[in-house]
């Protein structure tokens, strides 16, 4: 299995009620067009063969015996072709009939897994004619296989150690415990529903919400394949909802009242990687007591990927989420200023204020929460420190941002401390190295610092979880403050929550400084401008922010290798990076992610706000010596 992903369908076909011919034919076309597609899986609806429709005919003998003759000729048919199947079919077993899923391969019935929780209210009379199976597997002879029936069984496969493939059937779901619930804690990564889910109004709503929630609770795939056109209309009508979910996330979902196929990769190692951070996921062997494992034959070392990556990990991509997400961070950021201000019995901040977007944020962070404690604004202090790289444009936005939103501004030229500095110190200021640029840092953070002591008040830092995961900032200086409200929230985020407050905004002023903040490139403005423009652009030193967003995000939150991430990054980016680009980048975010760990080590208390978070007290615990050479020899061979 390559990366961890694999290639599953979930297929409506048309049928006709009783006629397991003519639905068998489209079965076999099916799981040749799902095979001919590259998928490795296809689930097909509960009763395909017959219908699920049939009513009393489903005790007749004709319809019985038609149905497994009609299995094992889907079954001779595709042998040859590189796929599993999951297949809804009465079969008589021990003088009861059961409503079961047959999983073949191969040419062979691999198991056969009975419905365990059979409806018999409102329209449904199941009970009428199938007996509600168990979970423990017994032995049956079909065809020329002995294969095991029951609900506890587990199909994997040699040559992929994350699949693990469990069957329930349609009501199973629907029930107060799901057969999958133990299914995933004896190890099965994807869940197959084979359903005949009539259509109601707004069912389809809450048939979503139970794919969601039970793919997430369990931190599997779930492929939820529905009945559609071909099944008797006496008194229902079936939409063919198709749904192939991982985690909670839909990958793919059919057009209702269309028999369609969908196609997605689920990501297994992703899926594991989850329950091994989740510590109360408690799988392990002892779950798997009492299940029976089958293995499938199928290669799919070569999956390749249709499912959407996005480019922003970080940012929603529907704008309706997007504006709730940043109201619920601006939140949550507050909030955070709030309780430590009210904790130290705290009446004024002092900020930095650069004219760039991530102390603006701290800004508007701060203002939210004098507002909500009823703190006069004048008791937020923003500093602007002018030195040798600072522009007019920079300063004026500075400048103008304070005056709107109505706090105490104070400017502080910096310029004649910092060469009396270079002076004390034998540096020479026409050497623009890392001394250069750190002193004007390190004089900065003095001056908030002392300023606050002036006040009373405390230190609020501006720097951002991107800037942090790079080490992008100068050891004790704008690496440190009293309370970092940024320190939870990435680069590329940071944009989307400004523009958000400036959309919002009512100030002319403050909307038209913010818009032109937003439009400013990303500078620490620590080298002199050239030609009066800015100079020293970051990511044209450290590299695209939206890159290193996007490598922090699968590196932290799903602990993924570099070869995956990189090919996750190749799929996101295509037509606007080349492979050798991103993977040029990807090289110095590794390297400068393990030597900088040492700042974050000890960083300044801060609110976390999304899943992925550098605190050393909660969510990062890494050595500051820690070596990259792993990683790197990874890439290498890339």
């Amino acid at each position: 299995m390559r990366d961890g992903f694999i290639k599953t369908a979930c297929a409506t076909v048309e049928i006709r009620v009783a006629d397991v011919r003519f639905n068998a034919d489209n079965i076999i076309k099916a799981i040749k067009d799902a095979a001919a597609n590259g998928a490795k899986l296809i689930v097909l609806p509960e009763l395909c063969i017959t219908a699920y429709t049939c009513g009393d005919l489903f005790l007749q003998e004709s319809l019985i015996s038609g149905a497994e003759n009609e299995l094992l000729r889907i079954t001779k048919e595709t042998s040859d072709l590189d796929i599993a199947a999951v297949i809804g079919l009465p079969y008589a077993f021990g003088g009861k009939l059961y409503n079961c899923a047959a999983v073949i391969n191969r040419g062979h019935v691999k198991g056969l897994i009975p419905k365990i929780n059979i409806p018999n209210y409102n329209e449904f009379y199941e009970l009428r004619h199938f007996c509600a199976g168990g979970r423990e597997v017994e032995y049956v002879k079909i065809g020329a296989d002995t294969v095991p029936f029951g609900a506890n069984i587990l199909f994997t496969a040699p040559s992929m150690p994350c699949f693990a493939l469990a069957v329930e059937i349609c009501e199973d779901l629907w029930s107060v415990t799901p057969p999958s619930n133990s299914h995933a804690l004896a190890g099965a990564t994807i869940i197959a529903n084979l359903s005949a889910s009539n259509e109601l109004i707004a069912k389809d709503e809450y048939r979503d919400m139970l794919v969601r929630a039970q793919s997430a609770k369990l931190f599997a795939a779930y492929l939820y394949a529905d009945a559609g056109f071909g099944e008797s209309t006496t008194d229902l009508v079936f939409a063919g909802d198709n749904i192939i979910a991982e985690n909670g996330v839909i990958l793919a979902r059919s057009h209702r009242f269309t028999n369609e196929c969908v196609y997605a990769e689920p990501d297994l190692e992703r899926l594991i990687s989850e329950r091994r951070r989740t510590t109360t996921f408690t799988s392990g062997q002892g779950a798997q007591n009492g299940y029976v494992k089958v293995e499938l034959e199928f290669d799919a070392s070569d999956t390749q990927l249709t499912r959407y990556t996005a480019r922003y990990p970080f940012v929603p991509s529907d704008e309706g989420m997007r504006e709730k997400r940043s109201e619920e961070i601006l939140t949550i950021q507050s909030l955070g200023l709030q309780k430590r201000l009210h904790h130290i019995g705290g009446k004024s901040v002092v900020i930095g204020i650069s004219g760039g977007l991530d102390s603006t944020l701290a800004l508007l962070v701060s203002v939210r929460a004098f507002d909500a404690l009823g703190i006069d604004r004048k008791n937020i202090t923003g500093v602007t420190m002018p030195c040798f790289g600072t522009t007019s444009r920079t300063y004026n936005n500075a400048v103008n941002i304070c005056k709107s939103l109505g706090i105490t501004l104070k400017e502080i030229d910096i310029t004649e401390a910092v060469n009396q500095h270079f002076k004390d110190i034998g540096h020479d200021p026409s050497v623009t190295d890392v001394t250069y640029e750190n002193s004007q840092a390190r004089e900065r953070t003095q001056i908030l610092m002392d300023a606050a002591n002036q006040t009373g008040g405390i230190v609020v830092g501006t720097g951002d979880m991107s800037e942090l995961a790079l080490g992008w900032a100068t050891y004790n200086g704008d690496h440190m403050s009293m309370y970092g409200v940024n320190a939870g929230v990435p680069k590329t985020l940071i944009r989307y929550l400004v523009d958000y407050e400036a959309r919002r905004t009512d100030n002319a002023a403050l909307k038209k400084t913010l818009e032109d903040i937003l439009a400013t490139p990303v500078s620490p403005e620590l080298l002199p401008p050239k030609d009066g423009a800015i100079s020293q652009k970051t990511e044209h030193i450290v590299g695209p922010y939206e890159l290193h967003d996007f490598f922090l995000y699968y590196l932290i939150r799903f602990g993924m290798r570099p070869r995956k991430i990189l090919r996750l990054a190749v799929n996101a980016f295509d037509g606007v990076y080349d492979l050798e680009t991103i993977l040029g980048w990807m090289k110095i975010f590794y390297k400068r992610f393990f030597q900088q760990q040492f700042k974050r080590s000890c960083l300044p208390d801060g609110p976390k706000v999304g899943s992925v978070a550098l605190s050393p007290r909660g969510d990062w615990r890494m050595p500051s010596d820690a070596s990259v050479n792993l990683w790197m020899s990874e890439l290498e061979t890339l």
